[in-house]
């Protein structure tokens, strides 16, 4: 394999674009011998006030006033005066990146958050730089944001991203490839659920559902745990509150009150191994989480999708089969239960899941990137 340099640049707005970029350099320092890979977070590198601005904003406006991050989602994908100043101020702010490109000289820069792949495109179109621009998208369907004037290359979640890119923000096919978001290849290496139950010392043979907070508030979360267990069937559940430190204290009491059987779990590197051992996730459809789910052949039972790009991916999996999608009023018990006893839905949900086989991804990325780079 050819000798390349590569850099990422990401950043920590929601999460999933940090843990991308690391999949990905994961898998080239695995796979590709004597290359070269560095992630940073591009935000941070360029001021700290619109790095706050930027992934603190982001996270109070999409769970705390979810309506109006809605509208700030759909006026940046039209051509409205709030998506041209979006890219002014990227433009305006990118040449703070030069310093350490030209340090790492790349052979292929790839970009995991839109407002970096802007950056980078304009620095590309000023001739500072010549390095290839690969551009990794997160989600499930396409936003304006994500399209630059200099991108070599977008990878992309699916098939069905690419003729709305094509008609809608005019890129060229042959740009696109729907090779899947780069995620650790252990999602790709299951364990039986039985063995994998047994070591978290839970029931081999009883239905598992898995719940994971994500951004939720205490109270949302603790309510629908409170709900699920009312629900009049055998299972078992494990929860996975995350680095939410006061969400798992709150619950500690309720699960060992719970009339079912409950592993909780605070932050924890081994998510596979839970998506694996279990028969159905409870979640927020973010993209990360989404595409971990699909690799571990788990449907999904989705609610609470923030207003953008978390309804587009909660309409893609429910389109192709893959989820349950829980819409305003409906209860969540209800679907639960209905998923439970209608055993052909969740075995054909979970067909979907594997179906939508992208295990090779990662692989097609660096083929690509060699190719790009001849």
């Amino acid at each position: 394999m050819t000798i390349v340099r590569v850099f990422i640049f990401s950043a920590a707005a929601g999460g999933g674009h940090i843990r991308t970029a690391q999949a990905l350099e994961q898998y080239i320092n695995h796979h590709v011998v004597d290359a070269k890979v560095k992630v940073v977070d591009a935000l941070k590198e360029v001021n700290y006030i619109y790095d706050k601005l930027i992934c603190k904003g982001y996270h109070f406006v999409a769970t705390k006033t979810p309506v109006i991050f809605g509208h700030m989602y759909h006026n940046t994908n039209d051509n409205s005066p709030l998506s041209k100043f979006v890219p002014k101020m990227n433009h305006a702010l990118s040449k703070r990146l030069l310093s350490l490109i030209h340090e790492f000289e790349p052979d292929i820069i790839v970009a995991t958050h839109p407002f970096v792949a802007e950056m980078v495109s304009h620095l590309k179109g000023k001739g500072f730089i010549d390095a290839k621009l690969l551009v990794v998208m997160t989600d499930y369907a396409p936003h304006k944001t994500w399209i630059a004037e200099h991108v070599d290359g977008y990878i992309v979640a699916n098939d069905d991203m690419v003729i709305p890119m094509v008609q809608d923000f005019g890129v060229e096919p042959e740009k696109i490839h729907p090779f899947g978001i780069p995620i650790l290849e252990t999602f790709f290496h299951p364990q039986t659920k039985d063995s994998l139950r047994r070591e978290m010392g839970l029931a081999p043979d009883k239905p598992t559902i898995l719940l994971m907070a994500g951004s939720f508030g205490v109270k949302t979360i603790v309510q629908i745990y409170r709900d699920i267990i009312r629900v009049p069937m055998d299972f078992q559940m494990i929860v996975i509150t995350g680095k939410n430190q006061r969400l798992y204290q709150t619950l500690k009491t309720t699960v060992m009150l719970s009339p079912k059987k409950t592993k909780l779990i605070l932050f924890t590197q081994k998510v596979e191994q839970y998506m694996q051992a279990s028969d159905l996730i409870i979640t927020k459809p973010g993209g990360l989480t989404v595409t971990e789910a699909l690799a571990s052949n788990l449907p999904l039972l989705v609610f609470d999708s923030i207003p953008g790009q978390e309804e587009d991916n909660a309409d893609f999996l429910e389109l192709h089969g893959m989820a349950r999608r829980l819409h305003k009023n409906e209860s969540c018990t209800d679907a639960l239960k209905e998923l439970l006893e209608d055993k052909m839905q969740l075995a054909s949900m979970e067909q979907a899941c594997k179906n939508f086989d992208q295990s090779d991804g990662c692989a097609k990325i660096v083929s690509l990137m060699k190719d790009m780079i001849k």
